[in-house]
């Protein structure tokens, strides 16, 4: 599936969040299974027992909010058939009686259906709409259908379900039997599901949720009903389950054969030590008095990404393992109103930013001595994005190209780099920050409310003889406690190899490296001999766009007040690497920076790292929207499928 899609009312749809896919490749063991299945489904889901006590005590205020726990319940009753089998309705004397890749299940009649599934009815129908009257009870009458007329008992459901050979072994097993099969009984096709709109977001994922449920009992449901085996006839119709593709059907064999709780076969290693204290701090890099060749920026350059994804579009997309939450709910927890995604790989939206830079900076090719890539989001090894890059723009040889990897700190890592790599070739550095979260996110909701994608691209040169540089302070750390570390994960395979957040522990990093750096800042005298210290000095704080009310809570605790930082994250969403550059061409762009101004811009994040720069901006480095835009370029060469010829000169 693709990471994002635009359904045919314009509308973006994420459909990880409605069709629930798990990443069998990352599973050893069924404990590991079960640990994400208890996450995704069993922590959210209410019981029909819970259900039918809430009804009982008037716990309901909408019909909404029933039909939101209905559904949930739904989509834990199949946690199993939906994340790993195909179902196919087949003739009894069809099925193959000896392979071991075809399941039939053995069914538990559901206790007490018949009083859970009226309560649900009559309360329903007392209860008001929260919105709508009438889309509210269309919902509920596919989500109804699916309920009421569900068999089997789910707590007595297993990931492993039985061979057909398992399943005759004793004659009195029961299993769903379909007494008319119509194999044109009506589904939802998968453009049907993304282009559900409803004008309510809340409303719209939730008939988004019924129709994916819908679709897991493709046939009559007053036709079904549970049946010993024994009782079977060759004309019945039986539910087959068979796996959904190649990994769980390695999955399975290989749980069924070594064991179901095998251990998983990845050594764990040996408990961190306690984290302690360095011997002595670390002297930031006094960029006037510690180095020779004294760094100019050039160009900054920035390339947005060009899908907009609301808050509400969140609440329309909300996934079946998501906490209810309303838009402003988002807003007011991470101070972000829209976040910006692209179809362009991370190599595009790379190279379109390094292009207008280098136009702007007047920079050709056989100027450049080195090239890095900060970034956090590839998944490029060889070669390098910033070697990559080095190809796609005609330069025949750097001193170094290089791609470094520190998360949200990218910005001061790479211009402590460029400005090292820079004493030794004394030309240009292209430096590039740029990250794709979009397609990493799946149906984590803690990031999908919170990452964006974007790049930025600077041009770091020598600076004129004696001129000021631009760059006038940098310092890096890494490390902490190992919580700390671990904080924000990529690729996570109790995520489905996606990418997660830690939010206490990532705030604890930020608010011990910002005291750090504030600390560090204070310390240090005003280089042009004006005011009583370097915080003195700024003219404006850029911090990383990590979470606003997070950040802005921080920083008045550290002294600071709000109106002494840019954000703009509250329209682009948290960018990573990318992040600091990006604001900063904003603020350009939107006039909070138009005279040279000297900039704290401080960064924090993934692996508790951080780090943060003292640099002069002024307006005519930054290149204007426009500009950028002109640097659009098509797809390269190189990121195209190899042809004949290619693979010919490759492999001889």
């Amino acid at each position: 599936m693709h990471s994002y899609e635009l359904n045919a009312n314009g509308n973006i749809v994420f459909p990880a969040n409605c069709f629930p896919v798990l990443d069998f490749s990352a599973f050893n063991t069924l404990d590991e299974l079960d640990a994400v299945i208890q996450r995704d489904f069993d922590a959210k889901a209410p019981s029909g027992n819970s259900i039918l006590e809430r009804i009982t005590t008037g716990g309901y205020s909408s019909k909404f909010e029933l039909m939101r726990d209905v559904a949930l319940n739904l989509f834990w009753a199949n946690r199993f058939k939906i994340t790993m089998y195909d179902v196919r309705p087949t003739r009894w004397a069809d099925v193959p009686r000896r392979r071991s890749d075809v399941f039939v299940p053995i069914q538990t009649p559901w206790a007490d259906r018949e009083r859970k599934v009226s309560a649900v009815r009559d309360a329903y129908r007392a209860l008001p709409a929260r919105w709508d009257n009438d889309v509210e009870d269309s919902i509920a009458e596919t989500l109804y259908d699916v309920f009421a007329h569900r068999r089997n008992h789910a707590t007595k459901l297993s990931a492993v379900v039985p061979t057909v050979a398992e399943l005759t072994a004793n004659p009195a097993n029961q299993t769903l039997r379909i007494n008319k099969f119509d194999p044109d009984y009506p589904m939802f096709t998968y453009q049907e599901i993304i282009d559900s709109h409803e004008d309510v977001p809340e409303l719209e994922a939730l008939r988004r949720w019924s129709r994916v449920l819908h679709n897991q009992y493709p046939w009559s449901r007053n036709e079904a009903q549970l049946t010993p085996v024994s009782e079977l006839r060759d004309d019945d119709y039986v539910v087959v389950f068979h796996p959904r593709d190649s990994d769980v059907a390695q999955f399975l064999s290989s749980v069924t054969t070594s064991g179901a709780s095998a251990s998983s076969s990845i050594g764990t290693a040996a408990p961190p030590r306690q984290a302690v204290e360095p011997v002595r701090p670390y002297r930031p890099i006094d960029v006037r008095n510690d180095l020779k060749v004294l760094p100019a920026v050039k160009a900054i350059a920035a390339v947005h990404g060009e899908q907009i994804c609301t808050n509400a579009d969140l609440i329309r997309n909300s996934a079946y393992n998501w906490s209810q939450m309303s838009a402003d709910e988002i807003s007011h927890k991470t101070g972000i109103e829209q976040r910006r995604y692209t179809r362009e790989s991370l190599e595009e939206i790379s190279l379109r930013a390094a292009k207008a830079a280098l136009e702007h900076a007047g920079v050709g090719p056989e100027e450049v001595g080195a090239v890095i890539v900060c970034t956090c989001t590839s998944s490029r090894l060889i070669p390098s994005i910033a070697c990559w890059l080095s190809g796609q723009l005609g330069i025949q040889q750097t001193h170094a190209s290089f791609d470094l990897v520190a998360a949200c700190a990218g910005l001061s890592y790479g211009l402590a780099e460029a400005t090292r790599v820079l004493q030794t070739v004394e030309r240009p550095v292209l430096l590039v920050c740029s990250e794709k979260f979009s397609d990493k996110i799946g149906n984590v909701r803690p990031s999908r409310m919170i990452f964006g994608d974007g790049a930025a691209a600077i041009v770091v040169a020598p600076a004129e003889p004696g001129a000021t540089p631009d760059i006038e302070f940098i310092q890096t750390y890494a490390s902490g406690p190992v919580s700390q570390v671990n904080s924000i994960l990529w690729p996570n395979p109790d995520f489905a190899n996606n990418i997660t957040v830690f939010g206490p522990e990532v705030k604890s990093l930020a608010g011990r490296y910002l005291v750090q750096m504030l600390g560090d800042i204070r310390a240090l005298p005003d280089p042009d001999g004006k005011a009583e210290s370097l915080l003195d000095s700024i003219g404006l704080i850029i911090p990383h766009q990590a979470n606003k009310t997070m950040v802005v809570d921080l920083a008045k605790k550290a002294g600071l007040s709000e109106d002494q930082l840019y954000f703009n994250i509250e329209q682009v969403g948290n960018a990573s690497s990318a992040s600091i550059p990006l604001a900063i061409h904003d603020a350009v762009r939107d006039g909070v920076i138009s005279e040279p101004t000297r900039i704290f811009a401080p960064g924090f994040g993934a692996g508790a790292v951080a780090g943060y720069s003292i640099l002069r901006v002024d307006p005519a480095v930054v290149v204007s929207g426009e500009s950028a835009e002109v640097a659009r370029a098509t797809v390269p060469e190189s990121l195209k499928v190899p042809s004949g010829s290619d693979v010919e000169m490759a492999f001889g």
